[in-house]
């Protein structure tokens, strides 16, 4: 009766959106976003051009395999999508995360069919930045993906021990030295034998979620995949 009432629009056209699949991102917009699909990466699912017919390994995760087991994502970070989780991580737009939670289950439903989790966590904030964000965009879409998949959601697994600067604009290997060693395990996470869903909104050369997934495996977790909204 509600959306009747007072119609939904589509954030990124401002058409009206008819609540299926989603709620504040139209049909249309949500088409022309493009997903990841294959040929790409069999472990971190970073896609590559070309007619590749054979499991294909990048240079990348075979030169230096990663500490998770694997890593996908929903769509392209273009578009609406893209747009929702700016509007999510800077504007405090949290209604969206429903929508955007919906994206990362039907990339688990696709990817990881076979795959049971024990638990999901999610790649932590700094305390000071999230005192002064007042939330965790990574942790309101793990604990919306694990209501989901009627599983637990831990975020005490992880804690983020020293501040970081933002990794955008920065190169992989400065990426990589910005996020090394900022991650540990929660002081009581039992993570013995658990096989960990971790999940962020955006992975780009995926250092934060590697350096995530090494602190998870050091702690003690038999297996660390990771899923992510959107894909740099």
């Amino acid at each position: 009766m509600l959306d009747l009432i007072y119609p939904r629009t589509c954030i990124h056209c401002g058409s009206q959106v008819v609540p299926d699949p989603l709620r504040y991102i139209c049909w249309d917009c949500l088409c022309d976003t493009p997903k990841i699909e294959p040929p790409f990466c069999a472990v971190c699912g970073d896609p590559v051009a070309g007619d590749i017919q054979h499991n294909y390994t990048c240079f990348s995760c075979t030169r230096e395999p990663p500490d998770f087991d694997y890593a996908r994502s929903a769509v392209r970070y273009e578009g609406a999508v893209a747009e929702a989780l700016r509007d999510l991580k800077y504007k405090g737009a949290l209604w969206l995360v429903q929508d955007l939670s919906a994206l990362l289950l039907a990339c688990v439903q696709a990817e990881f069919p076979d795959c049971s989790f024990d638990a999901v966590t999610a790649v932590p904030l700094y305390p000071v930045r999230y005192r002064e964000r007042g939330f965790n965009q990574s942790g309101a879409l793990g604990a919306a993906l694990a209501r989901r998949m009627h599983i637990p959601f831990r975020a005490g697994f992880l804690r983020r021990i020293r501040s970081t600067v933002t990794q955008t604009g920065l190169t992989a290997p400065q990426r990589m030295a910005n996020v090394y060693g900022a991650f540990r395990i929660g002081l009581l996470s039992c993570l013995s034998g658990r096989r960990i869903l971790l999940i962020d909104d955006v992975m780009t050369t995926g250092a934060t979620v590697n350096a995530c997934a090494k602190a998870l495996k050091k702690g003690g977790a038999a297996a660390v995949h990771v899923v992510t909204v959107a894909r740099g």
